[in-house]
């Protein structure tokens, strides 16, 4: 892991990640009822895995675009009961963030309906008169938590975050009790739920119930900023800041600034009820690309009588994507002005270990890392939504992402409404994130409905970002792209006047990995290749034939299936366990980059 990352980290990188390491968790021990079980084995591990740190799970700020100084971590050692089984009626220790059916839970079970519980005390330096917000990263899918005895709330979405205000229910001294009772139907509701299955085979792999991302504490003002969306715009030098306070009051003002480096490079204030806007000279701005992810960064301030209330930092970058008409007529896609061919890889976010979550932050690092070295400049980010830092790393070392909205069954007005829902809860939230430059909102047809209205319903929330309103199957002739699936392919679509064409899937090679390195003995393949060397022909090929529709038909895109392997399925490019590469780096690197310099200006 160190040398990977060291041949990207630069010092002012390295800055920037010891910016955002923060103190450890304060875990509490389960209960006096709760059972200690035996470790669970799992047919693989990761290296993190193996050495992972329960004292330490996650302990990174888990919020990089909304960063305060003060915060309590609350992962760690919880109690947790199976509701479903009678017979498991006592509680037992789990260790979250790992999802209740991961081996590095310490449960590995499936069930639709569980409960958590821990103990917290509140840091005796934070101020009496704060607000105390108890936030989620992520719980699949239902949450009803319970502070001291009492309801504060119920949240339905296995992918976004969520918080509360807890203040009231909370003992400013002594001990505190968290309890969050989980529903999951898994395959058996109709909610989002990407890949997930409780009977998993073939492209459908094992479910993740329950807490998924790191859970905290953390100490606000009465009057503080809730959310920060920032987009700086490289054609005209305009950066607007809209900070959405909790309460804005018309004798609040907000401060914003901006800093290259150490140095302060613009200003500006506002009232509390409306976006900041902060021009820069264009000449002397620094575009975010691939090759050059260069951010900036950016403090704001509540005010009241120039008195700061409240205080956070994030990033932005300037970033513009946009589908144009290349020389030829043929619409392609543009960054910052100039056309880029997206030679991009599929990655589903699963591990052997930890299932949905990562087992560190580190291995989140490592499989972009890999991505970058292996000469991809774009991840599709498929079926799944991973957690803020996933991204924050994608914005710091250039990597673009191709963010899917994951497929739910969608049938009854009720799940439809959800899934819309939790559409908008996705692209809210990730709005500041210049790594992202396009959402795909449904994939091969699956719980497709009302695709119309969802182009428009994004374009009104998001402009400045590209929509695939289906990749692969059925094509409204709506959106940026369009986006054809086949394995092993390559197989365009047709090209069309105003949409780039993409491909949105290809590849599928199986290049199945010692035993040592597989989930199960029982795998299957799109294309068995039997080595190395015939991975690497194959592969060459397919570039041959996507260079030809480069030239002659302006293919704008391609995504290559996929990273990693992922239990039964080994078409990845590194094993599940992530312990090697099956194929050569170079030669992989070279045929990704010769590919991308043909599609670019």
């Amino acid at each position: 892991m160190s040398d990977t990352v060291l041949r990207f980290v630069s010092l002012r990188r390295v800055v920037l990640v010891v910016l955002f390491a923060c103190v450890l968790p304060l875990v509490s021990r389960p209960g006096a009822d709760a059972q200690t079980l035996p470790a669970r084995s799992t047919p693989l591990h990761t290296s993190w895995g193996e050495t992972l740190n329960p004292d330490s799970v996650h302990a990174e700020y888990p919020r990089p675009t909304l960063v305060r100084s003060e915060w309590l971590n609350l992962n760690g050692y919880w109690d947790w009961k199976n509701v479903n089984d009678p017979n498991e009626g006592f509680y037992q220790r789990i260790l979250v963030p790992f999802p209740v059916e991961s081996a590095l839970s310490g449960v590995m079970q499936h069930t639709e309906r569980c409960i958590y519980r821990r103990t917290f005390t509140i840091p005796p330096d934070w101020k009496e008169d704060d607000h105390l917000l108890l936030h989620f990263g992520a719980v699949d899918w239902e949450a009803s938590v319970f502070v001291n005895g009492e309801h504060v709330g119920t949240h339905r979405g296995g992918y976004d975050s969520f918080s509360f205000d807890i203040t009231p229910f909370v003992h400013r001294a002594g001990s505190n009790e968290l309890v969050v009772q989980v529903f999951d139907p898994s395959q058996n509701g109709e909610q989002p739920r990407g890949k997930q299955s409780s009977v998993p085979a073939g492209i459908w792999y094992t479910a993740s119930t329950g807490i998924w991302q790191t859970v905290w504490l953390e100490p606000v003002p009465p009057h503080y900023i809730r959310t920060l969306q920032i987009h700086a715009d490289p054609r005209t030098g305009l950066v607007t800041i809209l900070p959405i306070l909790n309460a804005p009051h018309k004798e609040l003002r907000v401060f914003a600034e901006a800093f290259d480096g150490n140095e302060s490079i613009g200003k500006s204030y506002g009232g509390s009820d409306g976006p900041l806007l902060m021009p820069f000279d264009r000449g002397s701005i620094k575009a975010w690309s691939p090759d050059s992810p260069h951010l900036y960064h950016i403090r704001v301030q509540v005010l009241y009588r120039d008195i700061p209330l409240d205080t956070v930092s994030s990033y932005f970058a300037f970033r513009h994507v946009e589908v144009t008409k290349d020389r030829n007529g043929f619409p392609v896609i543009h960054l910052n002005g100039n056309r880029l061919f997206l030679m991009g890889v599929v990655d589903q976010g699963f591990w052997p270990d930890g299932l949905y979550t990562a087992p560190s932050d580190g291995a989140r690092l490592a499989d972009i890392l890999t991505a970058k070295r292996l000469g991809f400049n774009v991840i599709r980010k498929y079926q799944k939504i991973e957690p803020e830092r996933w991204y924050f790393w994608c914005d710091h070392f250039g990597i673009l992402v191709w963010q899917d909205m994951p497929s739910g069954e969608n049938r009854s007005p009720e799940s439809q409404q959800q899934f819309r829902t939790e559409l908008q809860r996705m692209i809210q939230s990730r709005l500041t994130h210049p790594s992202i430059i396009a959402w795909t909102i449904f994939n091969e047809g699956a719980g497709q409905h009302q695709t119309p209205e969802y182009v428009e319903l994004l374009r009104r929330i998001d402009p400045t970002r590209l929509i695939n309103g289906a990749s692969g199957w059925t094509d409204f002739g709506l959106g940026d792209v369009h986006a054809s699936h086949r394995f092993p392919g390559p197989v365009m679509p047709r090209a069309e006047a105003n949409r780039a064409a993409v491909i949105g899937l290809f590849g599928g090679l199986t290049l199945v990995p010692p035993a040592e390195h597989r989930w199960t003995e029982d795998t299957w393949a799109y294309q068995h290749v039997p080595n190395s060397a015939a991975f690497i022909r194959r592969y060459e090929q397919m570039h041959d034939e996507l260079r030809q529709m480069i030239q002659t038909r302006g293919l704008a895109g391609a995504f290559f299936h996929q990273l990693t392997d992922i239990e039964s399925e080994c078409n990845g490019l590194v094993p599940y366990d992530r312990r090697n590469l099956k194929v050569p780096e170079k030669m992989i690197e070279q045929i990704n980059q010769g590919t991308i310099k043909l599609g670019s200006d």
